[in-house]
């Protein structure tokens, strides 16, 4: 039962990070082919998220590599060469990303950078998935194959069908965040993607009984009806991307095309399940020991409401349309200069370290106490307790942190010249 629900956490976890850091990686691609002075407002829009959105896959590896160990084992070392060539491309993408927004004489060439890196990303991605669908060859498992089994005429077209993917994301994001496409462009450009990735969408569905050595499972008749179902689900989000691009409301592309993404995983999983590595290493087979399966369901359990709850909240923030940042200048400080002088630390300064330490205490001591509950060994305290010292922790840092926010404890108010003048050792000038 518990193997089954950190095949579940996987499935999710890839499917969250597909849909989100696929936009990303989209509108990355596509600021190849946009104007010099568009990409650095492409890069600013990806920028609000793209950290949050790449924690997805780090949970898919941990949730993988923690629950299915049999199945990262024969995984793993099979795509280690593409998986490599995405890590650099990510590391690629993120300094590019960010010396966009820095730098100054060479902002292009990061712009390009950034681009690139996605496009390289994407490829690298697609090769292992394809490695994947086709099986990687082992035995007892155990990995038998060479360093270059990941490079097959189906991978190749995988990747393609990813960038497609990938590209149509892109543009249905850019439709609803700027206003710098023309509605007649916008919908040219979607619906072109839209029909391309229907194309490959089609062509790797009829090639994967060939490429797949897993025997086909859609002759139970409950399975045939999942899948079918995901299909008309599909096709319908589809539609209503078509009728979407260069219409108002400006996020419906978004939503049928993450619709669509969503289908597409699900009838792979609908049509595989059990198997998680074809040809026959089963879920069950992969899974690893009952007390490190309860371990990792509940920690990342709860850890993914907190990336999803970050996700709401950075898109909540940055909702609406692109606008550029109008920089205010800071108005001139006219002071008399004074001896400086050390003023004295904030009251409450002494209280927050000694809150975050002994907080960071309680952090190890559950951690501590979990080893034994997860082991086996629940002689001090039980998984309920564990669970509920740390929401305690969790809470009380919380509350502390907006408490000494209101306080102001954290951030000086630019425009309170007598704390400025204080700090600094100077005295203020009566304005008129």
């Amino acid at each position: 039962m518990l193997e089954h629900a950190s095949y579940t956490l996987v499935l999710i976890s890839l499917a969250m990070y597909v849909v989100l850091d696929g936009y990303d990686l989209g509108v990355g691609m596509l600021s190849l082919a946009a104007r010099p002075e568009r990409r650095g407002e492409y890069g600013e829009i990806v920028a609000t998220a793209w950290d949050a959105n790449e924690s997805w896959i780090i949970l898919a590896g941990v949730v993988l590599w923690a629950g299915l160990p049999g199945a990262y084992a024969v995984i793993l070392p099979s795509v280690y060469l593409p998986l490599i060539g995405m890590l650099i491309a990510i590391i690629l993408r993120g300094l590019g990303l960010e010396m966009q927004s820095a730098a100054g004489a060479y902002r292009r060439g990061w712009a390009l950078l950034f681009g690139g890196a996605s496009l390289a990303a994407t490829v690298c991605q697609g090769l292992v998935l394809g490695a994947v669908l086709t099986g990687p060859s082992q035995r007892n498992g155990t990995f038998q194959g060479g360093a270059f089994d990941w490079l097959s005429l189906y991978s190749v077209l995988c990747s393609l069908g990813l960038v497609a993917v990938y590209l149509l994301a892109g543009a249905a994001w850019l439709q609803d965040k700027t206003e710098g496409w023309s509605r007649s462009g916008v919908r040219r450009t979607g619906r072109s993607l839209l029909v391309v990735t229907a194309a490959m969408a089609v062509v790797l569905g009829l090639l994967l009984p060939s490429a797949d050595p897993q025997q086909s499972q859609l002759g139970q008749p409950m399975r045939a009806v999942l899948f079918w179902l995901t299909v008309v689900a599909a096709v319908v989000a589809g539609a209503v991307a078509w009728h979407g691009f260069g219409r108002r409301p400006d996020w419906r592309p978004f939503a049928a095309v993450a619709t669509m993404t969503v289908c597409g995983l699900l009838g792979l999983a609908v049509v595989s399940v059990p198997v998680v590595v074809p040809p026959g290493l089963t879920v069950h087979q992969a899974a690893s020991p009952h007390s490190s399966q309860l371990f990792l369901v509940l920690g990342v359990g709860l850890c993914m409401p907190f990336v999803l709850a970050y996700n709401t909240y950075a898109w909540r923030s940055f909702r609406g349309k692109y606008t550029d940042p109008v920089e205010s200048p800071i108005p001139p400080l006219h002071a008399r200069t004074y001896p400086l002088a050390v003023s004295p630390a904030p009251s409450g300064t002494l209280r927050t370290i000694t809150r975050r330490s002994l907080l960071v205490v309680l952090g190890i001591l559950a951690t501590a106490l979990s080893q034994d509950v997860f082991g086996g060994d629940a002689d001090w305290i039980g998984p309920v307790g564990v669970t509920v010292l740390g929401c305690a922790a969790l809470a009380a840092w919380i509350v502390g942190d907006r408490r000494d926010r209101r306080a102001g404890y954290f951030h000086a108010d630019i425009t309170d010249t007598t704390g400025i003048a204080d700090v600094a050792g100077i005295e203020a000038e009566p304005t008129s």
